[in-house]
């Protein structure tokens, strides 16, 4: 008799989904399909998985994915420790990095037609030739090609009647690298191309500072992003006919190389409403037209990067159209490359999901210090994302015959980063009321609790349905600690201490570079403490008898760090051989391994798994399973670990666990 309690298994990874805040929101009535996944499956009463550590998304998608702890897999971070140079880290979210088999290997070669996506840590390059694997990227969290196909960045877009030349700001509100075209008429500054008439005509084309700053004013937002500024004037010479009382401004693109001419127009009323983008003044076949407040999706156009030229998709929307025609501010997405086949396996699945599908979507990361732009661009941009993502596995599943997903969407994590740690009462770490705050999170909910939704379905269709996340997001207590690292030279305590030194410049003043010379320990990659031991590393200068006393050292240290309330900061720090205990430890982690106090916890990364913050908030996971397989409305008091869930998966299917598997079925919420 077969021990198989399922076919089809669809594995939802959510990355950032808090079991207690999604708990909260879920009995507040704001996610229902939730709920109903709840009813028919198996959950802890707190919806909580037990979290590897560090809680971060490489290595914690790569344990989901193998069944093995950091320790054993070697993904511990987004930075892998350079072997052999204590002064440089290497991009990690790399299979080829990995020691552990992944679970799709397995199914794949089982004879299960398997598709991942998007799973970031260890799912890309692919590591079976199987014909039976699918995979799309992995090569970063957020978004689909974002980190190969990705030609330009997010800006806005804004034309005024007051502002007086065509200009180019960058994020910081300065005017340097300004483009200024001079000499060219409105109706002269684009080309059949849309480029620059400049070396065509002889006309000057500056890259330049101006000084005093033209443009200076209030044409910016207090979102960091860069701009495209163009005056509105009364529109002419265009060579098909337009309205009467039509308005026109320039869309700047790739940083200004590329010069697109736009329309305002007028309703009946004579009410401006409507911004038309064409390619050039000629060609009266427009790129994208906007209504005002109108988001606009898979706009197909060229863009400019190194001196090359690309077909690439955006998406785009109206933030505000002035019913006198008198201003337009406009959001314009990350510019994507259509023929960036670069993270499909097959290549041929880039154009099956093109054609069926549509472009993949690029991600926003605006902020959330302008409503506007983080409710309706950012996060209007990312539900359309999730629409995208069940699509493309829909399509999967009903045209290529697939039987098991791997999924991993990074919609939480990424808005919630924007906007989590201003969370607050206390008015200073946020810019916008707490109303505002409320309703950000609100629609994130909402975003995954449609993602749910999409696949409810598949629970009457003998599928069994897994959602997972890599870890929650909190709001500390009392913030960030000034101390703790990230990377190098931020590690402040570490130099207040005299166990990393820095350079100086000629008057005294602190250079971002440290002196390896005298350099005893640094903080290097989130939790990492190295010594700079002799023979280890080229800039080593510790005798290896000295290090088990540098260490001890080193942690007694850390436990005395006190923020100015005299509450502690650290919570544990143990030495590598120790660290085996929570899975950690070995060469691909520091000499010293530091977690903070659950008081100062920073969104996630640098705590332990289990903590939690204010507002409903915590670092861990979530865990809820259901279909064919699975207990219906059963609450298991089990800790269900991250290393427990590829092997679940493995028996439910009645594949073997892949090699290197730690973990254990979570056998208590099966089915009779």
């Amino acid at each position: 008799m077969t021990r198989k309690k399922t076919d089809k298994v669809l594995v939802l990874g959510i990355d950032g989904m808090d079991p207690r805040l999604s708990k909260y929101y879920m009995e507040q009535g704001y996610m229902p399909n939730l709920k109903t996944l709840l009813e028919r499956g198996s959950a802890r009463d707190d919806l909580m998985l037990l979290g590897a550590v560090p809680t971060i998304t490489p290595p914690m998608w790569t344990t989901l994915a193998t069944g093995a702890y950091p320790m054993t897999h070697g993904i511990t971070d987004f930075w892998r420790q350079d072997p052999e140079r204590l002064d440089t880290l290497n991009y990690a979210i790399d299979s080829r990095l990995c020691k552990a088999e992944q679970l799709w290997n397995v199914t794949a070669e089982a004879g299960k037609k398997t598709f991942v996506l998007h799973w970031p840590g260890s799912s890309w390059p692919p590591s079976s030739s199987s014909e039976n694997l699918y995979v799309i990227d992995g090569t970063n969290p957020e978004g689909i090609c974002m980190a190969t196909g990705e030609i330009e960045s997010e800006y806005l877009a804004i034309a005024k009647a007051d502002i007086p030349k065509l200009g180019y700001k960058n994020k910081a509100g300065t005017t340097q690298m300004l483009c200024v075209v001079t000499d060219l008429d409105m109706a002269e500054e684009v080309d059949e191309e849309g480029a620059s008439l400049a070396a065509a005509t002889g006309k000057e084309t500056h890259f330049f500072r101006l000084e005093p700053d033209p443009l200076e004013g209030t044409y910016m937002t207090t979102v960091s992003l860069d701009a495209s500024l163009s005056p509105i004037k009364e529109a002419s010479n265009w060579q098909f006919d337009i309205p009467a009382n039509a308005k026109e401004f320039v869309v700047l693109f790739s940083g200004g190389l590329i010069h697109r001419p736009a329309l305002l127009l007028a309703d009946a009323d004579g009410r401006y409403d409507t911004v038309k983008i064409y390619k050039s003044k000629k060609d009266d076949e427009c790129l994208v037209t906007m209504k005002n407040k109108e988001f606009v999706e898979s706009v197909v156009d060229k863009a400019i990067k190194n001196d090359e030229t690309y077909t690439v998709t955006r998406n785009m929307k109206a933030i505000e159209i002035a019913e006198d025609g008198s201003s337009v501010r406009l959001w314009i997405s990350a510019a994507v490359d259509t023929q960036d086949t670069s993270v499909f396996s097959p290549k041929s699945l880039h154009q099956d999901i093109v054609d069926h599908v549509g472009y993949p979507m690029p991600v926003s990361n605006v902020g959330f210090h302008d409503k506007e732009l983080a409710i309706d661009c950012m996060q209007e941009n990312w539900m359309r994302t999730m629409r995208w993502w069940a699509d493309a596995i829909h399509y999967m599943i009903e045209e290529k015959g697939v039987e098991v997903v791997f999924s991993q969407v990074h919609n939480d994590d990424a808005q919630k980063h924007n906007m989590l740690s201003i969370y607050k009462e206390d008015s200073k770490f946020r810019d916008l009321p707490m109303e505002d705050h409320e309703e950000f999170i609100i629609n994130v909910c909402k975003q995954n609790d449609y993602y749910i939704g999409r696949f409810l379905h598949l629970l009457d269709e003998g599928w069994t349905i897994l959602l997972v996340s890599d870890h929650g997001l909190t709001v500390s207590e009392y913030g960030m600690s000034p101390y703790l690292p990230q990377i190098f030279v931020d590690a402040t305590f570490m130099r207040d201490w005299g166990y990393t030194e820095v350079l100086y410049d000629e008057n005294g003043k602190p250079l971002p570079e440290i002196d390896w010379s005298k350099t005893k320990a640094v903080a290097s990659r989130m939790n990492s403490i190295y010594i700079n031991l002799k023979g280890r590393w080229k800039t080593g200068i510790v005798d290896p008898e000295d290090q088990y006393d540098l260490e001890g050292e080193i942690i007694s240290k850390l436990y005395s760090l006190r923020d100015d309330k005299g509450h502690a900061i650290i919570s544990l720090a143990l030495r590598n051989k120790d660290a085996v205990l929570l899975g950690l430890g070995g060469p691909e982690c520091g000499d010293i391994i530091v977690f903070q106090a659950e008081e100062h916890l920073h969104d996630h990364g640098d705590s332990l798994s289990t903590f939690n913050g204010l507002k409903h908030t915590s670092v861990s996971p979530i865990f809820v399973a259901a279909g064919a397989g699975i207990k219906e409305n059963f609450k298991t008091t089990r800790y269900i670990r991250e290393v427990d869930v590829a092997p679940t998966i493995a028996t439910l299917l009645d594949v073997r666990m892949p090699n290197e598997c730690e973990g254990a079925p979570a056998y208590q919420i099966f089915a009779e």
